[in-house]
């Protein structure tokens, strides 16, 4: 349990930090990225396997690059579930998910689980 609250605690981070660097995302306060990662995370495991199931052909047929354009509609479909995050349109929504991944990425490689 602790491993999970970790893990939400750097994707909060990695949120508020990406929301300062990318144009076209606005998020109040730091509370408001936990509470962002907390729905990003229920949708990516709940929503985002049945449109990648959906999308299989389109992403295929594009060598994956599909797969942004999908992390971009999960980012807007959390925009649509909170009032305190907003995203101007789909280019930010997918600028905003490669900005987390790659801050994610490097928070975990400095304060994640050694034991992996």
């Amino acid at each position: 349990m602790s491993k999970l609250l970790i893990r939400l605690l750097l994707q909060g981070v990695a949120i508020f930090g990406a929301s300062k660097l990318v144009p076209g995302i606005y998020l109040t306060d730091f509370w408001y990225a936990l509470l962002v990662a907390l729905i990003l995370a229920v949708i990516n495991v709940t929503v985002k396997p049945i449109l990648q199931l959906l999308t299989l052909p389109i992403t295929f047929f594009t060598l994956g690059l599909f797969l942004l354009v999908i992390n971009g509609l999960m980012v807007m479909l959390v925009d649509h579930f909170t009032t305190h995050f907003s995203v101007d349109n789909i280019w930010h929504a997918m600028l905003f998910s490669i900005v987390i991944s790659v801050f994610y990425w490097i928070l975990d490689a400095i304060f994640g689980d050694k034991d992996k």
